[in-house]
């Protein structure tokens, strides 16, 4: 009799027992497919990743060089060396997508540009608004040389260190001037800067 109802209890319970197991495959499939799902955004948020190279730095330095050498060329040729600016600054500088950290070299009482308008400013001058800017881009300069000390990529963050030399159009001795830059590529995909710091290198003060 006892083995009977044993029997009974145990043919009650198989609906349950199924129904437990059901669950358990059910949520280990819901498991697996979540896994892969994960693996592939993963994948795919790996791929769209933007990566920046030293060698596109120095590119991206030496087409700098060249800009500034060619808005002193259409100044020199009465061309329209403004335009040139123009194209200069948003080939190379951010402002599109945001704020710009530029410190120039030659400049003392508005010594930050972080708008386009004083960037333009300091290229080629003649804004009221910056007196100290006579256009550092038409003085003009027939090569610039780049010596970097470093680069520093984390992610879409590049940053560069070093000297610039400027060679004066009439002739003369380089200019020497110390560089910081950290560059960004854009939503198109086009490396830009997004801090500019040059300055003069220091001379000490002689000592009586």
């Amino acid at each position: 009799m006892e083995n009977e109802m044993r029997k009974i209890r145990m043919t009650q319970n198989l609906p349950m027992v199924a129904v437990i197991i059901t669950a358990m495959f059910t949520i280990g499939l819901t498991s697996c497919k979540q896994t892969t799902q994960d693996t592939q955004i993963a994948a795919i948020t790996q791929s769209e990743t933007i990566f920046i190279t030293e060698n596109e730095v120095l590119e991206a330095q030496k087409a700098w060089g060249e800009g500034i050498v060619k808005i002193g060329k259409a100044y020199l040729e009465n061309d329209d060396y403004n335009a040139a600016a123009t194209d200069h600054i948003n080939n190379f500088y951010n402002y599109q997508e945001g704020t710009v950290l530029f410190k120039p070299t030659l400049a003392s009482q508005k010594q930050f540009r972080t708008d386009f308008k004083g960037a333009f400013s300091y290229f080629v001058g003649g804004d009221e608004s910056y007196p100290e800017d006579h256009g550092f881009a038409i003085k003009p300069w027939s090569s610039v040389r780049w010596e970097s000390i470093g680069i520093k990529i984390i992610g879409n963050i590049a940053v560069a260190m070093g000297n610039y030399y400027f060679t004066p159009f009439k002739g003369g001795d380089d200019v020497k001037v110390e560089y910081s830059f950290a560059y960004t590529k854009d939503k198109a995909g086009k490396l830009k800067i997004i801090l500019h710091d040059s300055h003069l290198p220091y001379t000490p003060i002689d000592k009586h």
